[in-house]
């Protein structure tokens, strides 16, 4: 059941910016980039040094920072990969020098280089500037065996060190993507590996959405022509239902920057209102809007919690609006042509504050537009097939979404700055999409 089905149900009387280039001195939360000029846009070429017994890991290295559209990646003739690397002789330490010149013949400013750091489980990195010959950067990480739980996610955390060594800003690769399939919500590492399940067959949920620190998720329990709001640990698979939400239907829930509010839509026969409550003190539930027999729905919250996007039919087709976190300075936030585009739904505010992305209506298919919030100018992604329900990457540059273009529903990611697009394979048809936040020390 996608937003648009909510839709359906609530809804039956409704027929890439250049980033600019950043002083490579800049320090940063966790130390400073790497000496190198960077040019955002540039795609420099990146190289990833093959290294005996580190396979699995250069593998999901390699992956974590194609998909991370920062990089050119090269990839090495198959008759150079054993004897080019930092390691002379498939050694497992770093005692040999990088072969420079042949990485700078192949197109590479940078090389990521890995090799075991003595204790079990220490992997060094580092990080060559190919045109310099030299080291720019290094560190030591602990990753487990690939055999063992949190070794892919110990890789990602990995992968976006680098992204950010080089870039200034960290990658995504340690995040999730929570979706609804078979009537189950689902997770999956952005490139497609560790799909696992979090709810049980048959349950019916809706809407999932992330908490900011990644270990909780709220959706709706559906069924019986109700839908409480229920908040799932994932840890423990611990549940909680969000007060006074056993009746009636209750969708689209989003939490606050925070973590401490929930916003949520609860539907009567008044109509459908966006309400918040209190999910640390298990109280205050708050009405913030009045529908008058409108209907509004699917709240989102600016990164710094003080307005929220969401969806409302006061002026007959669903429209994208914007509000105070308190209900109060309600306003159109997306213009449209009325009688050219159709309705708009299935808003997400973007983690650096800049931009909403949602899905429009245009000639009955729908489509993903991007709206600059300042200057409110909207312009549309997609055009192939149908698109729907984005959903941001931490990294402000990458959406997911769903789109039939291969054929059936599909998780699919795009790249704002490049327009590169990519699928991620999922079971059945996937609905619903939700990235998370960075998962920092979660396996």
């Amino acid at each position: 059941m996608t937003r648009a089905l909510c839709r359906s149900l609530l809804l039956l009387a409704v027929a890439a910016v250049p980033l600019r280039a950043q002083d490579t001195s800049r320090v940063l939360d966790q130390g400073v980039r790497v000496g190198i000029t960077y040019s955002p846009g540039m795609r420099p070429g990146l190289v990833v040094v093959p290294t005996a017994g580190l396979d699995s890991l250069r593998a999901i290295l390699q992956r974590d920072l194609d998909f991370s559209d920062q990089f050119e990646l090269v990839i090495l003739p198959a008759s150079t990969r054993g004897s080019t690397g930092g390691l002379s002789s498939g050694s497992s330490t770093a005692s040999a020098p990088l072969n420079y010149s042949l990485y700078r013949s192949l197109g590479a400013s940078y090389a990521v280089e890995c090799y075991p750091a003595g204790a079990s489980g220490r992997v060094a990195v580092r990080i060559h500037d190919v045109g310099g010959a030299t080291i720019r950067r290094e560190g030591t990480f602990t990753i487990p065996e690939p055999w063992e739980p949190g070794f892919r996610q110990a890789v990602h955390r990995l992968s976006d060190e680098v992204v950010r060594w080089i870039t200034g800003v960290p990658g995504f690769a340690a995040t999730q993507i929570a979706f609804v399939a078979d009537k189950r919500i689902w997770r999956v590492d952005t490139d497609g590996a560790g799909l696992s399940a979090l709810t049980n067959p048959g349950e019916e949920p809706l809407s999932p959405t992330w908490s900011p620190d990644g270990r909780r998720i709220a959706f709706t329990m559906f069924g019986g022509g109700r839908g409480s709001i229920v908040v799932q640990t994932l840890a423990t698979g611990a549940r909680a239902t969000v007060p006074t939400t056993e009746r009636n239907l209750n969708i689209t829930p989003a939490f606050s920057p925070d973590g401490r509010t929930l916003a949520f839509a609860h539907s009567s026969e008044d109509g459908t209102d966006i309400f918040t409550a209190d999910m640390i003190e298990r109280c205050c539930v708050q009405r913030l809007t009045v529908g008058r027999y409108a209907d509004n729905l699917s709240p989102t919250y600016a990164p710094d919690g003080r307005r929220m996007a969401f969806v409302s039919t006061r002026a007959e087709l669903p429209q994208i609006y914007s509000m105070a976190a308190d209900g109060t300075d309600q306003e159109l936030l997306a213009p449209f042509d009325y009688g050219i585009t159709g309705s708009s739904n299935a808003p997400d505010w973007s983690p650096d504050g800049a931009r909403v992305v949602f899905h429009r209506d245009v000639g009955q298919t729908l489509q993903i537009f991007l709206l600059d919030v300042a200057s409110r100018r909207v312009r549309q992604l997609t055009s192939t097939g149908r698109n729907e329900d984005p959903s941001w990457a931490p990294d402000g540059r990458h959406i997911t979404f769903v789109s039939d273009r291969s054929g059936r529903g599909q998780l699919w990611v795009i790249d704002v700055e490049t327009g590169r697009i990519r699928q991620v394979s999922t079971p059945g048809a996937a609905r619903l999409p939700a990235w998370s936040r960075r998962l920092d020390g979660i396996p």
